[in-house]
C-alpha cells in the first residue's frame, strides 16, 4: 500500500459549467525525488462517477450487451454506433448496485436477480475524475431484445443477445471498443465457470 504523498492546491476554478463541468487547478505535487515539483495547470472534465453491469445468462452462457451512437467515436473518426454493456451516471446518494438495476431495466428491459462485484477503475485519470464500478449480473436472455432507452434523453438504444464465446471473438476482433466492456468480459472468461456453477 503506497503512503499518502503530498499535493497543494493552490487554486481551484469552475473554467464552463453546463452538461458537464470542468475545474482549472493550479497545483503542485511531491516529486518521487522528494521535495515538491513546479507549478502546473491542469483542466479536469467532471461528468461524476458511474456504474456498468454485464448482464449474464449462465443456462445458455449468453450475454446482453447494447449498440447505440456515442459522439466521441463520431468526433474520432471511428464507427459511433458502438457495443456497449448497460452503464450510467451515480445519481447523489445512490449505490453502485442500485444504478445496475436501473440502468439495466432502463436500457434494456432486463430483470437482474443477482449482481457479482467485477472490476473498479479510473477511466481517463489525466484528465477526468470519473470511477467506474463494474459487475456481472444474472439475468434470463432468453426474452431479451429490442430497442430501449429513455425518450427525455434522447436514447436510442438495441438490445443484442451474444453467445459469450461469439462476445470474446468480436472482442478480440476489435468490435467491442467500449473499455468497460471490454474489461468486464475479460473479467467474466476468468470467473464464468465459477458463476455458472454458482448461479445455474
Amino acid at each position: 500500500m503506497s503512503t499518502k504523498r503530498v499535493v497543494d492546491v493552490i487554486e481551484r476554478k469552475t473554467a464552463f459549467d453546463g452538461h458537464f463541468r470542468i475545474d482549472r487547478y493550479r497545483l503542485r505535487h511531491e516529486l518521487f525525488a522528494g521535495g515538491l515539483g513546479p507549478e502546473v495547470i491542469r483542466e479536469l472534465f467532471e461528468r461524476g462517477h458511474a456504474a456498468a453491469i454485464l448482464p449474464y445468462d449462465p443456462v445458455t452462457d449468453a450475454v446482453v450487451l447494447i449498440e447505440q451512437f456515442r459522439v466521441g467515436a463520431y468526433a474520432y473518426g471511428s464507427d459511433p454506433w458502438l457495443i456497449e454493456i448497460i452503464a450510467g451516471i451515480l445519481e447523489p446518494g445512490e449505490a453502485p448496485e442500485q444504478l445496475c438495476h436501473r440502468e439495466a431495466q432502463e436500457e434494456a428491459g432486463l430483470t437482474i436477480d443477482r449482481l457479482e462485484p467485477a472490476l473498479r477503475f479510473f477511466t481517463s485519470p489525466g484528465g477526468s475524475s470519473e470511477f467506474v464500478h463494474t459487475f456481472v449480473g444474472r439475468t434470463d436472455a432468453t426474452s431479451a431484445g429490442g430497442i430501449h432507452g429513455l425518450d427525455h434523453e434522447g436514447e436510442d438504444i438495441r438490445v443484442l443477445v451474444m453467445d459469450f464465446r461469439e462476445a470474446i471473438d468480436r472482442l478480440e476482433a476489435g468490435d467491442i471498443l467500449f473499455g468497460p466492456a471490454a474489461v468486464t468480459l475479460q473479467w467474466l472468461d476468468r470467473h464464468r465457470a465459477r458463476l455458472r456453477a454458482a448461479w445455474s
